[in-house]
């Protein structure tokens, strides 16, 4: 049996993904947690990592992102499988998600028979990616070395980037990800200094530009 925690800011997502893999008699959700401190005090809760398999995580949550989870996760040399599952594109953020010790990435718009395959492959140990992935894998390692000026982006301050040109205000976003208005403040003054940009009207630009964001 396939043992998998779920961690989602959203109840209703969680359901959605928990009767998705339910369907699935060789798989079971042992825990959910809704953000970085629940995740926690699951994890202690259940004693040992060799209760879950698979951590199903989601990228945009308040406080610590999936992506801070994963690095800290990394740094305490945390054995957990991480399938990280995000409203995001794969374009977006797979890439990252990958460097920062993911085994898969699925987009939540896809089909649900995806999400099953790629925890079974995930609990084999192995990395799960779409052909979409595959391609832009193959892409980054025989197109010529340049960079897009957001790929130099931290993980929090491409979050706060796409936040910003999804229209959100400053103190939405600080309330959103658990941080103060100035800290959110100073992400917004890197992105605008690393991209040379100048306003938020000019980052919203070059986020639809870059298809970071929908326009």
């Amino acid at each position: 049996m396939i043992k998998v925690i779920l961690c989602d800011d959203h109840a209703l997502i969680r359901r959605g993904i928990r009767d998705t893999l339910s369907d699935a008699s060789d798989i079971q959700v042992v825990g959910e947690a809704g953000d970085y401190g629940e995740l926690r005090s699951l994890l202690r809760t259940l004693g040992d990592e060799q209760a879950c398999d698979v951590l199903v995580l989601d990228i945009n949550m308040p406080g610590r992102s999936g992506l801070d989870v994963m690095h800290v996760l990394k740094d305490e040399g945390s054995s957990l499988r991480v399938l990280v599952v995000s409203m995001y594109p794969e374009d977006q953020y797979a890439i990252r998600a990958l460097r920062a010790g993911a085994f898969g990435y699925v987009n939540k718009g896809g089909d649900p028979q995806v999400l099953v395959q790629a925890v079974r492959t995930v609990a084999q140990g192995r990395k799960y990616v779409t052909p979409e992935i595959a391609q832009m894998l193959v892409e980054s390692l025989t197109a010529p070395v340049t960079e897009q000026a957001h790929q130099k982006l931290s993980d929090r301050e491409l979050q706060t980037l796409v936040m910003i040109a999804s229209g959100k205000r400053l103190s939405d976003i600080a309330e959103e990800l658990m941080l103060s208005p100035k800290t959110v403040s100073v992400y917004r003054a890197r992105v605008l200094e690393k991209l040379a940009l100048t306003n938020n009207s000019e980052l919203t630009v070059y986020a639809i530009r870059n298809g970071l964001v929908a326009s």
